[in-house]
């Protein structure tokens, strides 16, 4: 071979080199990925014809039908680019299909050809309503299932024990449905889906006790077990679990426990356990949760004093202890939750004045003091809580003139001012001009001179 070609040759092997790793990156490429498969294709348009759209079928004001772009003609054909499909780009599969608030109105049987994308990693059919279908147990196929939300989609009946066989599952939500999980029950969720970071089970029927074993799910961040039924002793380990961040409880009122002292390393964002049966103290280390946003504690059987150390969790925007035995304190604690926007302490046996804290909380909306044995008189800053939705004053020891400010919240739809010590008078021109007010509550009793009430 002349020396001319051999040379040519040994140039030409690194242009081909460089040609064939070019291919390979324009086929990895996002915009060349492989079409979507032609059994998966057939299968979601299957599952779209199965079911009407129905504005009326989602409550979310942001609602709309994504399955309307589901063609098979055009530009379109290609299901990986459909609304709320997600595709892998390697393969071609689909692996996600998001079809919350989408005005789906219908039934999910067993038949149903959603269970032929078996290689689905995450679904979401929540807000829709599916005409109180059953789970069809054959919600197994989808075993590579991880994450699967059907809240407020009118499901109904027992959830499936075949739903445990989903052991990759990590986010489980079937909050708000007409369900039931009691064969199996909660103890054999928590044995067989160990993975849970988490569940949302929030309207459920599970009526029994939470199990011991819950206390083990140590990725679990988030636990939403409101209006459930249940029953006995709440774990306390729970409060406890490492990566905790969000656990509601509430609305249980056969549902006891105690909470236990927390550490500075919790991770705890909201804490809700409104009319439950908890019972005890608050202690002091509650300051530890610096990562507070939400306290609940409404309507419970809690004692003893309310800590100060509640006013160091600056991060706080929802405080409410509202109807507990608490002894009886000033609300002088108060004083470092600028971020608060929901304050409600009524039945709390606070005394003293209206603390002047409050007029630096510029983001409240809500202002519940009733039912206490506040006194003095009611501050003109209160007209700079323009914000305000609710300010409930009922039933304390009030005193003096109702400053003129207060027709400045414009806001206002429930205001009550009863069973008080005023004197002077409302004007009822200006009352009138709260245009969104709907409910206001007064009391003769509550003016000196009951003719000077208006």
């Amino acid at each position: 071979m002349p020396s001319s070609v051999r040379f040519l040759t040994v140039r030409m092997f690194p242009l081909l080199l460089l040609f064939f790793f070019h291919l390979r990156a324009c086929h990895s490429s996002p915009s060349m990925h492989p079409l979507c498969h032609d059994e998966e294709s057939h299968a979601l348009l299957q599952f779209k014809q199965s079911l009407v759209i129905d504005e009326s079928a989602s409550s979310d004001p942001s609602a709309y039908p994504k399955v309307e772009s589901w063609k098979v003609d055009g530009e379109s054909r290609d299901c990986c680019s459909w609304d709320g499909v997600e595709c892998d780009r390697d393969s071609g599969h689909v692996i996600g299909l998001d079809l919350s608030s989408s005005c789906l109105y219908g039934s999910i049987d067993s038949n149903s050809s959603l269970f032929h994308l078996v290689h689905l990693r995450r679904l979401n059919l929540a807000d829709n309503d599916f005409n109180n279908s059953k789970i069809p147990s054959e919600i197994r196929n989808l075993s590579r299932l991880f994450d699967l939300d059907l809240s407020f989609s009118a499901f109904s009946g027992q959830i499936p024990p075949e739903i445990l066989e989903l052991s990759k599952m990590v986010s489980i939500d079937l909050g708000f449905n007409s369900l039931k999980l009691q064969k199996p029950g909660l103890q054999h969720l928590a044995e067989a889906l160990t993975n849970l970071e988490a569940l949302h089970l929030s309207g459920v029927d599970i009526s029994a006790k939470v199990p011991q074993i819950m206390a083990n799910l140590s990725s679990l961040s988030s636990l939403f077990l409101r209006e459930c039924g249940l029953q006995g002793e709440f774990p306390m380990g729970i409060f406890q679990l490492p990566n905790l961040r969000f656990l509601s409880i509430r609305y249980n009122p056969y549902l006891t426990g105690y909470l236990p002292e927390f550490h500075r390393d919790s991770h705890l964002e909201t804490l809700k356990l409104t009319e439950t049966n908890f019972s005890g103290q608050l202690h002091e280390s509650i300051g530890n949760l610096k990562s507070l946003k939400e306290f609940d504690v409404a309507g419970c059987y809690f004692l003893g004093a309310i800590p100060s150390s509640l006013g160091n969790l600056t991060k706080l925007n929802s405080l409410h202890l509202s109807y507990n035995n608490f002894t009886p304190g000033t609300l002088d604690w108060l004083g470092n939750l600028t971020e608060l926007n929901s304050l409600s302490l009524a039945q709390t046996n606070s005394y003293g004045n209206i603390p002047s804290s409050i007029r630096n909380f510029t983001q409240l909306t809500v202002l519940e003091l009733s039912r206490n044995k506040l006194s003095g008189q009611i501050p003109s800053w209160i007209g700079n809580h323009t914000q305000l939705i609710s300010l409930n004053l009922g039933s304390n020891k009030l005193h003096g003139p109702i400053p003129g400010s207060i027709y400045r919240l414009q806001n206002l739809e429930f205001l009550s001012l009863s069973s008080n010590f005023f004197n002077g008078t409302l004007d009822l021109n200006l009352l009138l001009k709260l245009r969104n007010l709907v409910t206001l509550q007064l009391s003769v009793k509550s003016f000196r001179n009951n003719d000077s009430m208006f």
